[in-house]
């Protein structure tokens, strides 16, 4: 970890409005679509409609007599030029010891297809509806095959077949503590519980769909215009991986991006058809993807389906906790679609509570559906969900108070640092003191007032209760950026991490002017461009406590070295160059010079700093939420009416952003407990392709979410004190509503329904358990 002077300030605590949005709501971002086309050709993708089939012809005769078509690519022709594969982390092992083994990511299917909607031609052409119309003028022979869409039957024998080097559809399998212990701990509980539990499959909903524009400058580099969090890995995998090129032959630049939520994390296949077309024809070549294709040819999230289960004793202490999982990767392998469920969630999947006996067995699974890659929290909702859907339920089986159950299973001050049951090291956290503040802030003594009201309106009514974890840091914890003070009186910073709406630019300005004294308006935030930064990139909540602290590094390496360079020109030491607000002074004297000044006498009139910044490892951010929902009996649409949080993000820069971005995710999380869902059909088609079909909360369905933050448990892991705070609500929030469905629910006796908790489906819990009654 860096250590940084004790006087350096940081710019926390400040709720400085983000820079970003006025020109961001005047129309004036830098979207990829906004980009001229400037001769531009356009690509369109045709996709598989069938889930699974062998390709038995392609032809594009017709397709390429129609008007404004210049060229027509299939796989086999990929194949013939070496295209390479999108490559995925070969890390894990089979249930049979033997390595993991995941069909080759191509950017054009070639022989075979695995989910509708994968690509099996593109077609370029002068306009993107010339494009389109050629498309569907390619006819396509397939030979269909049978598919398997859900990851529970893809295990079982005789199902179909994604990968025949897996013919158990099994892509890997990671265990977690001690079996033996764990069943000798059930077979003489007092008490157990289990619930079988499924984090449906979501399709992330940016208000930007997927975009690309490739072109070769006049020097003959290859310029990838994308929406990346990882700009930097994006360009790696495509030069090295996907073109067979040296890295340095590529640029990509990123502009605004219009929500990423880790969608954004991975290079696509239309990306590289894209870049290759560009290659191929010399031209400007561009693609526009719409929401249909973010449906079906984007990467999903969650997918994970488990058996978990508690003993506890006669208190409600629990003495083991085991899970069975099995997580679905879709038919590819994306970067991350293994680790998810092999290792990020079990990283978290004790919570805030103290249960060193685990027994966690979890798969990795194909099926003919499209890929599932990062979702905000990535594994770690899923985790989350299932200890806080067991600690409810455990509580109401025993007759305990939801939170009395809490706080006998919390990790208590005295045991951190805590290694917890993955072998992960919680730094800081007082869990007790923030549901305590929780309860006070949520009224939690008045609930009783309000179901009675809710009573009489002939509602049902519940609430609910989450203690939640995050581990974050993508396991990059080192971050690099280059801070310049130019001869114009600017502040220049440019960071390998990627902003999509956290409000990255305003949160390191604030950082840059509070420690060197430079007005905001005078400092630049660059970011998105391979040729002048080179990082991990945004992911895992990372930028802030990671990328944050380069920033404070650099802004203390540039002190540094304006203080060497003045004491030069001032002729004294460097322990007499005192520097503030710009200038640097010799001491007791008047005798001084600014930044700006010693930049003008620099080559390239500015003075440069290289800097790397370092944490110790990840952040634990975490928090209590606590809801309270209404249901109508008649109808069975639930209604989420007040929602309460106290969240550790450690020292937060800026409090009005961190509060925005729970905001955020309590939102998305509101969506996965009661409406997102993707349904596929028995043969792989999606049914829900679009917002007819699948249900995204609008804004009358999000409560007043009332925040507060407690930095009472600083990060320790880093010098600003921070820790992640992008995915914390998407974390806490699914657990927290279901949790308060469940509870208004339980007076039926319905004790267990499986998210997202639509209308339908309460209604007929409903009746059902008034026809038993």
């Amino acid at each position: 970890m860096n250590i940084l002077p004790g006087n350096l300030r940081f710019g926390a605590g400040q709720p400085v409005k983000r820079l970003e949005d006025q020109r961001l709501l005047t129309g004036k971002g830098q979207f990829i679509d906004d980009k001229p086309d400037d001769g531009a050709l356009w690509l369109h993708v045709l996709r598989s409609p069938h889930a699974h089939a062998k390709i038995v012809s392609i032809d594009t005769s017709a397709a390429a007599e129609m008007p404004g078509v210049t060229a027509i690519y299939t796989g086999a022709d990929l194949v013939k030029d070496d295209i390479g594969t999108i490559p995925t982390l070969s890390i894990f092992k089979r249930p049979d010891g033997k390595p993991m083994t995941v069909p080759p990511r191509r950017l054009l299917a070639h022989e075979v297809v695995r989910y509708a909607g994968e690509a099996v031609a593109a077609v370029v052409a002068a306009s993107r509806a010339d494009a389109q119309n050629a498309a569907e003028a390619i006819l396509v022979e397939y030979d269909v095959q049978p598919a398997v869409v859900d990851p529970v039957e893809a295990v079982k024998p005789g199902a179909p077949v994604v990968w025949p080097e897996a013919p158990d559809n099994i892509v890997g399998a990671m265990a977690y503590g001690d079996a033996a212990k764990v069943d000798e701990a059930f077979a003489k509980a007092a008490h157990t519980v289990e619930l079988d539990i499924v984090s449906q499959r979501l399709v992330p909903s940016a208000m930007e769909p997927r975009s690309t524009i490739a072109e070769i400058d006049k020097t003959g580099r290859l310029l990838l215009h994308v929406q990346s969090q990882t700009p930097a890995s994006t360009r790696d995998v495509l030069a090295e991986a996907v073109l067979k090129r040296p890295k340095d032959s590529v640029r990509v630049l990123v502009g605004d991006i219009g929500g990423g939520f880790g969608q954004k994390t991975n290079l696509y296949p239309e990306d590289g058809i894209v870049a290759y077309a560009a290659t191929k024809l010399n031209r400007k070549i561009r693609w526009r993807g719409d929401r249909t294709d973010e449906f079906v040819g984007g990467t999903h999230g969650r997918d994970l389906s488990s058996t978990a289960s508690f003993a506890l004793d006669e208190k409600g202490k629990v003495l083991a906790y085991r899970v069975k999982s099995i997580g679905c990767t879709g038919a590819y392998s994306s970067g991350a679609a293994n680790i998810i469920p092999l290792v990020l969630g079990p990283f978290v999947q004790t919570g805030v509570y103290d249960l060193p006996l685990v027994h966690f067995e979890v798969k990795s699974v194909m099926t003919h559906t499209a890929p599932v890659g990062a979702y905000r929290g990535a594994g770690r909702p899923e985790a989350v969900f299932i200890v806080e859907r067991l600690f409810d339920a455990a509580a109401r089986k025993i007759g305990i108070d939801p939170r009395a159950i809490r706080k006998a299973n919390y990790i208590k001050p005295a045991q951190l640092p805590y290694t917890n049951a993955a072998g992960q090291v919680y730094d800081s956290g007082a869990f007790a003191h923030m549901l305590d503040r929780a309860v006070k802030l949520a009224d939690w003594d008045g609930f009783a007032a309000r179901k009675k009201a809710a009573k009489k309106k002939g509602l049902l009514y519940g609430r609910g209760l989450t203690s939640y974890i995050e581990w974050t840091g993508g396991r990059a914890h080192t971050e690099k950026v280059s801070l310049h003070a130019t001869s114009q009186g600017r502040v220049i910073l440019h960071s390998g991490t990627m902003a999509m709406g956290q409000g990255l630019q305003t949160t390191y300005t604030q950082m840059i002017a509070d420690t060197l004294g430079i007005a905001m308006d005078k400092i630049d935030v660059v970011q998105g461009d391979t040729d002048l930064a080179m990082g991990f990139g945004s992911v895992g909540s990372r930028s802030l406590f990671v990328g944050g602290t380069a920033v404070a590094v650099s802004s203390n390496d540039l002190i540094q070295k304006a203080r060497e360079k003045a004491a030069n020109v001032l002729e004294t030491s460097v322990e007499d160059i005192e520097y503030q607000g710009g200038m640097l002074t010799v001491v007791g004297t008047d005798r001084r010079i600014s930044l700006f000044e010693l930049a003008e006498k620099e080559g390239g009139a500015k003075l440069s700093v290289d800097s790397e910044g370092e944490v110790d490892g990840p952040s634990w951010p975490n928090g209590t939420h606590i809801c309270e929902v209404e249901i109508d009996p008649e109808t069975g649409v639930s209604r989420v009416v007040r929602y309460t949080t106290v969240d550790d993000v450690g020292v937060a820069v800026n409090p009005m952003l961190v509060t925005g971005q729970i905001h955020g995710g309590v939102a998305q999380g509101i969506g996965q407990a009661l409406y997102e869902g993707v349904s596929y059909d028995s043969d792989g088609q999606l049914l829900t392709a679009s917002y007819q079909d699948y249900c995204i909360p609008r804004a009358d369905d999000v409560p007043p979410i009332v925040v507060t933050l407690d930095d009472s448990a600083p990060c320790r892991t880093n010098p600003l004190g921070a820790k992640g705070c992008g995915e914390s609500g998407a974390i806490g929030g699914p657990p927290c509503v279901t949790n308060g469905v469940m509870d208004a629910l339980a007076e039926l006796g319905i004790t267990q329904l499986n998210t997202p908790l639509t209308p339908q489906k309460i209604w007929r819990a409903i009746r059902d358990a008034r026809v038993s009654a």
